[in-house]
């Protein structure tokens, strides 16, 4: 196979070659002596070669030759094509092949001669990336770094447990997703720079890949991450600064200090002063108002705390600020106080300075917590005697707030452009942001992208129009433009990705301004694509499209003085890859590959081993004996893509009721003990796996409480782990996303959705952005966050079985499945199958589950399921397709339909039961008649949105207990005979009273005779 792919790609570009011979130009230098192979047989062998190749005339398309040169003196042969033939990636033996074909085919009369194919004016072996090359001794170092000081890191979170030594720790990486909300100056509104398509708009589509995904992986391989957009999806924002009298007076902002020669003074200079926002264009908030200082000390002697008034309970970044100096610690001790845990930071005060640094992302309690929720900086210090400054703490993204036209955006931070973020940072305006003289914030938007690159690196790889500017000193290993891009088939085919990168800055040097060839740009842009493509093809789509490796003239592969890649993923205007682009696993897939594709690069450039971070756990449980002690133990998910990605320790983080996770205990086993933990309080666990490249993302979260009743403990079983785009359909005249059938449910949270598809008709053409076509989707939900599945369900379920008394557990569906976990040792399960539904799946044919996941009651379930039954047990299932996932055509089998109508006891009676999320009682026995309660249907950031519920129906003994208010459907049954089991047709922690939840979780305790 191997052999068939090198041959035709050689025939292939040697058809590229010779095709174009009759209009290129065939040179030859002038020589003393007669060559000893004559004009006329060179051209006979170029027409021979080109008689040979005319059956391969098809893939002739876009690639010429410019010239051939033949020195017969120097016996050499150049072939110079055009840039077309640089978009493939090179490759040693590929390259190898392509020479050995081309001497063969020119014959023995040049089998001494030496052969040069050239493309973008670098033989065809230079463009093999360092990466690709074998032998290390061949790298080309023009493209690798020069070694110099590097300074600590900015920030280090320093409760860490390890150092990922072999990821990317000390490494600064800039991503910007796209482009955003931005003002249209001729059009005298704020708009998008891209239509609403598909139920998404590309301003919005790659946050929903950087911002989940993206950015926290780098971070977990050790690496500080900077965004020219706020990266925040907390609506508020709380401002705490010096100069703000107010936060004085109300003790927001408090100065503590030991003696005069560690008091807290004026700097010399600017600093931030929040002013009267919304601001005008060009006004910079670092520049008006003061920032404090005071000498660092061996022990703490002064301190400054930030101590927010929280509008609304909920997660906020925090971002800190001060003012930098060559004459600072390096060393600045932050700790940020959150829900009663305490992350502490190290802060390089001699870098970053005068803009917002971000520290990460913490829950914070509604109110004004001095103990509980604050940021502390202390004077302590390595390096007493040094200075230490402080100025703005800020707590969450908020929304906007620049002026334009009139007005500010009315948009929360994270949808605008970067623009807008970058003044609010406190950019300089001509240099970054503003380069159009306020007459057009669209090339401002990304024209200032790269030139924060630039700014926030400094001399002398300043902003473009001034080099030698001092910057903010970060030293910025790449950066990524991450965007996607426009094509429309009519077939089942990907447009696919596309890596853009320069190899020649605005003034056509070749090199960075240090020295290093910006073919470094190419072995990035080479090695993210194949990274993407390579892991795309391995796990969706074996015939995925690679575009073409192009050398482009683009701003934002172009103007960044730091090896740079512009990525478009796929076609936000093509409904093929819109199956894949609105999946939250092909997001997660992708974001990683991206990450690893950087890594490599880093890698190589820095000449180090990496190594990949793992991929999260699986197979969670907990258990718990009679004296309250807790096993919690799980399993490593191995990655058939990555050999290194292999965990050898863990991390548990432990929360005590609704707090925050703290930072964690570094485990070397697959299990981890707490011994007895304080009865009525809901611990909950999550565990990630770590290695030397860095830290998994998170498990699923388990819950677990004690009581001092004598009361066994019940299990809840966590069977919704489903995470999936909406429900298509596709036919030749309709086609397109169907919210109403599904809308899909997102990995936590979205940021993509605009609002519902309207037009399916693919015949529509786009006209504007405002009428774009097919695909054109509505705008309701646009500038909202909405919530996904959290995989934080055991807790709400367990906090009402704690009301009703009763100590519990909880677990994955995996480790009942596997065995792991006997149901019969329970006189009470739970079962959590919130939005749990067979879903199909854009992969390949191959694929063992055949291309469906997420089954409601996949067959090992059933069988543990039949088992407890069996066995006496007590059973409560609820979710929105306890029955749909088992009855519907396509998905159901005699065996499934058993197992519903004469385990559980009760049938399917239709889907999309309820609209509206009312629900009353139809039992007395079970709960006052008439009785009502709803659980929620709308959109939001605070719980997801059941949007098609079952109707469930009595069978075999069971009867109705539950109704819909709006039609009488029934809405949940009860069976009680020689086991009991209780099925809801909605969701219980969608529910949203806590109150109702606690008081319904009781009923079906004592329904059950517990």
């Amino acid at each position: 196979m191997r052999k068939f792919y090198f041959y035709f790609f050689t025939i292939f570009l040697i058809s590229i070659l010779f095709y174009s011979c009759s209009t290129s130009t065939l040179e030859r230098e002038a020589t003393k002596t007669k060559p000893p192979v004559s004009i006329h047989k060179e051209e006979s062998k170029v027409d021979t070669v080109k008689k040979k190749i005319v059956s391969f005339i098809d893939f002739l398309k876009g690639s010429r030759v410019e010239s051939i040169k033949i020195d017969s003196v120097k016996r050499t042969v150049v072939i110079i094509c055009d840039k077309e033939l640089s978009y493939i990636p090179f490759r040693e033996d590929k390259v190898e092949d392509i020479y050995s074909e081309v001497k063969n085919d020119f014959g023995e009369d040049y089998k001494d001669y030496s052969f040069t194919i050239k493309t973008l004016g670098y033989p065809i072996e230079d463009l093999v990336p360092n990466y690709f090359r074998s032998d290390t001794t061949e790298y080309d170092t023009t493209r690798l770094p020069r070694y110099y000081y590097r300074p600590n890191p900015v920030t280090q979170d320093i409760s860490k447990k390890f150092i990922p030594s072999n990821g990317l720790f000390n490494r600064n990486i800039i991503v910007w997703p796209s482009h955003g909300w931005y003002y249209a100056n001729k059009e005298n509104r704020w708009e998008w720079q891209r239509p609403r398509i598909f139920q998404t708009v590309e301003d919005l589509l790659p946050l929903s890949f950087t911002v989940p995904y993206l950015l926290p992986m780098l971070e977990n391989a050790g690496a500080v991450v900077f965004d020219p957009r706020e990266r925040d999806r907390q609506i508020n924002s709380v401002v705490i600064d010096n100069d703000t009298r107010n936060d004085v007076k109300k003790r927001y902002y408090i100065e503590t200090s030991k003696g005069k020669k560690h008091r807290w003074v004026k700097g010399k200079g600017a600093g931030f002063a929040i002013g009267k926002p919304p601001y005008p264009s060009d006004y910079n908030p670092f520049q008006k108002g003061t920032y404090k200082k005071t000498l660092s000390d061996k022990v703490e002697s002064a301190s400054v705390s930030w101590i927010p008034n929280i509008p609304e309970e909920g997660h906020y970044a925090v971002y800190i600020s001060y003012h930098e100096s060559a004459e600072n610690v390096s060393d600045a001790r932050y700790t940020v106080y959150h829900s009663g845990v305490k992350t502490e930071f190290r802060v390089n005060q001699q870098i970053g300075g005068s803009t917002w640094i971000y520290l990460g992302e913490f829950k914070f309690e509604k109110g004004y917590h001095p103990k509980k929720d604050k940021v502390v900086l202390t004077n302590k210090s390595n390096e007493a005697g040094k200075d230490l400054t402080c100025d703005a703490v800020r707590f969450g993204g908020g929304m906007g707030i620049i002026e334009r036209g009139g007005e500010a955006s009315g948009r929360p931070k994270i949808f605008e452009g970067a623009r807008y973020y970058l003044q609010y940072a406190g950019m300089p305006d001509s240099l970054v942001y503003n380069l159009n003289k306020n007459k057009n914030d669209y090339n401002d938007d990304y024209q200032s992208r790269p030139e924060y690159v630039n700014y926030l690196y400094g001399k002398p790889f300043g902003p473009n129009s001034d080099r030698d500017i001092k910057g903010l000193g970060i030293p910025i290993d790449l950066s990524l433009a991450f965007h996607t891009d426009a094509g429309i088939t009519h077939n089942d085919t990907t447009i696919g990705t596309l890596s853009i990168y320069s190899i020649s800055d605005a003034k056509h040097r070749r090199f960075f301004p240090d020295g290093i060839s910006r073919l470094a740009n190419r072995d990035l842009a080479d090695i993210m694509q194949t990274q993407i493509v390579d892991d795309i093809r391995a796990k969706y789509d074996p015939a995925w499209t690679r575009r073409h490796l192009e050398n482009g003239n683009y701003s934002e592969s172009r103007n960044p003085n730091v090896p740079s890649v512009l990525i478009e993923l796929l076609s936000h205007q093509n409904f093929t890859d819109m199956k894949f682009g609105h999946d939250p696993q092909f997001r997660f897939d992708v974001a990683r590959a991206m990450y690893k594709g950087m890594l490599r690069f880093i890698a190589t450039e820095n000449h180090y081993k990496y190594v990949v971070e793992p991929l999260p756990v699986n197979h969670f449980m907990s258990s718990m004996d009679s004296q309250g002690n807790v096993t919690l133990k799980w399993q490593p998910t191995e990655d058939p893509l990555e050999a290194t990605a292999k965990p050898d320790r863990y991390i548990v983080y432990t929360r005590a009721n609704d707090g925050s996770f703290d930072n964690g205990v570094l485990v070397y086993n697959q299990s981890y003990e707490i011994k007895t933990i304080k009865p009525g309080v809901i611990y909950s666990y999550k565990v990630t796996a770590v290695n030397n490249g860095g830290e998994s993302f998170p498990s699923e979260i388990l819950s677990v409480c004690r009581m001092d009743s004598r009361k066994k403990p019940v299990l809840i079983v966590n069977g919704f782990y489903r995470v999936a785009g909406p429900a298509y359909v596709q036919s030749a005249k309709f086609t397109g996303f169907l919210n109403e059938k599904d809308p899909g449910i997102a990995d936590r949270y979205d940021l993509s959705y605009t609002g519902s598809e309207y037009d399916f008709d693919s015949t529509h053409q786009w006209i504007s952005n405002d009428n774009p076509g097919w695909g054109a989707s509505h705008a309701d939900y646009e500038a909202h966050v909405i919530a996904g599945n959290t995989f934080d369900y055991p807790y709400i379920h367990g906090e009402s079985i704690m009301k009703s008394g009763y100590p519990f557990v909880s677990v994955s569906a995996q480790s009942v499945e596997d065995g792991s976990v006997d149901l019969a040792g329970y006189r009470f399960v739970d079962l959590i199958l919130g939005e749990q539904r067979s879903t199909h799946w854009e992969r390949a044919k191959e694929d063992s589950l055949k291309g469906v996941r997420f089954k409601a009651f996949p067959e090992k379930l059933q069988q543990a399921i039949r088992r407890y039954c069996n066995s006496g047990g007590n059973l409560f299932i609820s979710g929105s397709y306890v029955a749909s996932d088992i009855f519907n055509q396509g998905t159901a089998d005699s065996t499934d339909i058993n197992f519903a109508e004469k385990t559980l006891h009760y049938t399917f009676g239709t889907g999309h039961a309820a609209r509206t999320g009312e629900v009353f009682s139809a039992d007395q026995l079970f709960m006052k008649k008439f009785s009502g309660f709803s659980f929620n249907t709308k959109f939001n950031n605070k719980i997801y949105a059941v949007t098609a519920p079952d109707e469930v129906e009595p069978v075999n003994g069971s009867k109705t207990i539950l109704r819909y208010r709006e039609n009488q459907f029934s809405a949940g049954t009860a069976y009680k005979g020689k086991y009991g089991a209780i099925v809801f047709g909605f969701p219980f922690e969608t529910i949203a009273n806590q109150n109702v939840r606690n008081d319904l979780m009781n009923k079906v305790l004592k329904y059950f005779g517990l």
